[in-house]
């Protein structure tokens, strides 16, 4: 018989027992801070219309996107494909349920996500990613961008993250100079060169901009313009150098001031940081966006982003439902913190009690008392196995953190006892 390929396909993370427990762990520390922000849960599915999908993909990420090839049986309907993040079945949502939701709508979304992406180190193709929202009718103020930020900070400084930076710009500064330049035709380009910029060296970006053939003069104002990075007061003196009258220019700048100041005022400025060089890949984005990386890890890339869009709804709706949101790739980021020895939870057992019976005789028993235990909040692994009482114990030390051993004396009424795997000390139960 022929041996199956058991190990998982290029790109899909894998855990074992205890990894899974700390990963879990993680994950609710992040739902908590979500939670304690005023953000509400939902889910959508992991499986929508094409259309809604490739309607709002744009760049790179349209030619990632995963369809779904149906049986015979299941071809009938709609061509579907499997969702590349939140922010678009959220628009959806939105549209479909927007008579029963309360705006500002600040919502929460976890689960997972796919794109076709070259598997790497640190880059998945299925990955967990856990979004914040909030979208507005008609307007949304820009002090909403900075909660999402700030949001953002306090669940990584949750995980224990304090060398995060979160990297800031504003999308209508860039589109405000290409306009300046008279480079609108080709400023959907411009961005996808300026996105690509730190995957490749300078050189490769200079001769990307050289094929547009835009004139030497304005490549190097946009390369100029790219290395503009760092505090709110110097980069606001650099991009008010420029003196650009452009209005879009000036928004955008104003926008990106306003929400550094408020981020400033909360005390998180030593972790963010103006950069010219962030636009975000996906082309829904309008003003703030913003990326987080490990500036010790720079080679895994972003561990989570996100940005303001003004009329994500516009394909499905014809009010304006202007929004801001980001996300945290946990999977990206469980892999970083692996790699640092982050995950102190490894060595722990993630089962807090296991029984023991030494024979079936007191099997009744057991299964009572876990019942109770399990009633009072514990989990608790009930070794029923027919080996040895010393193989038991070796398998109860290995899953739980603590184990019982119930014998006849303990069924008739003795006493109870719990011992400690770790330190080999009991007491009374």
């Amino acid at each position: 018989m022929k041996k199956l390929n058991t190990s998982p396909i290029s790109g899909m993370q894998e855990l074992l027992p205890r990894e899974q427990a700390a990963f879990d762990r993680y994950k609710n520390e992040i739902q908590e801070v979500f939670r304690q922000h005023g953000f509400l849960n939902i889910e959508t599915p992991t499986i929508e219309r094409a259309e809604i999908l490739f309607a709002k993909a744009g760049g790179e990420t349209e030619k990632q996107i995963y369809r779904v090839v149906k049986t015979e049986e299941a071809s009938e309907g709609a061509d579907e494909a499997l969702r590349f993040d939140h922010t678009v079945p959220l628009a959806r949502y939105v549209v479909e349920h927007e008579n029963d939701l309360t705006f500002p709508f600040k919502v929460t979304q976890g689960g997972r996500n796919f794109r076709g992406e070259r598997a790497q180190r640190g880059r998945f193709r299925e990955f967990y990613q856990f979004d914040i929202d909030v979208i507005g009718r008609e307007k949304l103020a820009a002090a909403y961008d900075a909660e999402v930020i700030l949001t953002l900070s306090e669940a990584y400084d949750r995980l224990g993250l304090s060398g995060k930076l979160i990297r800031v710009s504003n999308r209508k500064i860039l589109t405000g100079l290409l306009e300046e330049l008279n480079l609108q035709e080709v400023a959907g380009e411009v961005f996808r060169v300026i996105d690509r910029a730190e995957k490749v060296t300078p050189e490769k970006t200079r001769e990307a901009l050289e094929k547009l053939e835009i004139g030497t003069e304005k490549i190097e104002t946009v390369l100029a313009f790219i290395e503009i990075a760092g505090a709110r007061t110097a980069v606001m003196k650099r991009l008010r150098e420029f003196g650009f009258g452009n209005e879009k220019f000036l928004e955008g700048v104003a926008e990106l001031e306003e929400v550094l100041e408020i981020l400033e005022t909360q005390g998180i400025a030593e972790a963010v940081q103006a950069d010219m060089k962030i636009v975000r890949g996906l082309d829904y984005y309008t003003g703030t966006v913003f990326e987080t990386i490990l500036p010790e890890h720079r080679e895994v890339g972003s561990i989570g982003g996100g940005g303001r869009y003004e009329n994500l709804v516009g394909l499905y709706s014809d009010r304006v439902m202007p929004g801001v949101g980001g996300s945290i790739g946990l999977t990206r980021l469980f892999f970083v913190m692996r790699e640092l020895g982050m995950i102190k939870e490894q060595s722990e057992a993630p089962v807090e009690l296991a029984i023991v019976p030494c024979s079936e005789a007191e099997n009744e028993f057991c299964f009572q008392l876990a019942k109770k235990l399990r009633a009072d909040g514990s989990n608790v692994d009930l070794v029923l196995s027919e080996k040895k009482l010393g193989d038991k114990l070796k398998y109860a030390a290995t899953v739980a953190k603590a184990g019982i051993v119930i014998g006849e004396n303990e069924v008739r009424g003795g006493e109870i006892l719990v011992k400690d795997f770790t330190t080999g000390e009991k007491r009374p139960l």
